[in-house]
């Protein structure tokens, strides 16, 4: 039980520094605090681009978790969204169809791109024993350079962009726009939920899913019992990345409706890994945990416009949260302490 409290722990220290920072800046912590609580739930146009901005932080924060689940360490799901985001926006495109099968489609294209780009990193781990996370980090930028070198060549409709997706093909929605006064919250918040069910289903509820997570725990115990470790391995980096593809494509066919020739990373899958890590690497956690991120992001504009607090501090706070989250023992230790003492006296 006390395992819960310790992201909330980590939360509360994460602000508590936020606040002697911006002290010492000069600002006033509970002014700049209550401008980001209000750039959250002040306003029904504020909340529902919180809502929108949480769509690629869960997809994201479910990647970097299944594989973290399944004992892999996936950092190329910033790669995974990118490359899922341009197949989305190509299919969006190129294709005419109704769209009871264009949509699905397009988002197929995002999934399979993104699962595509973590097959990779998967077959060499399983194959050569090559480590994942040295082959991610660099199928990232492999990936950022053929998409924006593939926009250049054949789909640059106007500036840096391609054009934009066929209605068919949208995510956007007038229903939830009107209710959050306008804002771009889309259905793609709808397949965010339903990816946390499936996260949570694929693995605790399929034989896939014990046989992936046994091998994440003890590959050679594993082995031993019958199962295929080679292609569990492989499984679950794809798997991971279609879920990143998938959240790429979220921002193809709902945020943006188009591509864009990207001149540095969109930061959504590194943002994916504190999430996932905040969030325990559990479908709920990583629901609540993308809304604290996506909060802080909305959030960090108004305390600029308001409170005029720098929006950087966003993420010096988001930044000390994942650190008191990675100094979990700290905090354990110190609970230790406190419960010793209170039983001593």
């Amino acid at each position: 039980m006390f395992g819960l409290f310790i992201p909330l722990i980590a939360i509360g220290f994460g602000f508590f520094a936020g606040a002697i920072i911006m002290l010492f800046s000069g600002n006033n912590p509970m002014t700049g605090y209550v401008a980001l609580v209000q750039g959250v739930f002040g306003d029904l146009y504020y909340f529902g681009e919180t809502l929108q901005q949480m769509i690629p932080l869960i997809f994201s924060g479910i990647a970097v978790a299944f594989a973290f689940r399944t004992g892999l360490l996936n950092i190329g799901v910033e790669g995974q969204l990118i490359v899922g985001w341009f197949a989305a926006v190509i299919v969006g495109i190129t294709i005419e169809a109704p769209m009871i099968i264009h949509l699905p489609l397009a988002i197929l294209g995002g999934a399979m791109a993104g699962a595509l780009w973590g097959f990779v990193p998967g077959l060499l781990k399983a194959r050569l024993q090559v480590h994942e996370v040295i082959v991610t980090i660099m199928m990232n930028y492999i990936a950022m350079h053929i998409v924006n070198a593939l926009i250049r060549a054949y789909f640059q409709e106007s500036g840096q962009r391609t054009a934009f997706i066929h209605d068919s093909a949208s995510l956007a929605s007038e229903f939830l726009a009107e209710i959050t006064n306008f804002s771009r919250l889309h259905w793609g918040f709808v397949l965010a939920v339903l990816a946390c069910v499936l996260m949570w289903f694929l693995l605790w509820k399929t034989k896939s899913g014990f046989e992936l997570r046994s091998v994440g725990y003890n590959r050679q115990a594993s082995a031993y019992s019958g199962m295929n470790v080679k292609t569990n391995i492989i499984m679950s980096m794809s798997i991971s990345g279609a879920f990143a593809g998938v959240g790429g494509a979220m921002l193809g066919l709902g945020t943006f409706e188009y591509a864009e020739i990207l001149s540095s990373f969109t930061d959504y899958g590194f943002d994916g890994i504190a999430v996932a890590l905040l969030g325990a690497s559990n479908a709920i956690g990583i629901f609540f945990s993308a809304f604290l991120f996506g909060g802080l992001q909305q959030g960090a504009n108004n305390m600029q416009g308001q409170a005029n607090v720098a929006p950087e501090l966003a993420d010096i706070i988001i930044a000390l949260i994942i650190f008191f989250v990675a100094s979990s023992y700290l905090i354990r230790w110190i609970y230790s302490r406190l419960q010793s003492k209170k039983e001593g006296k």
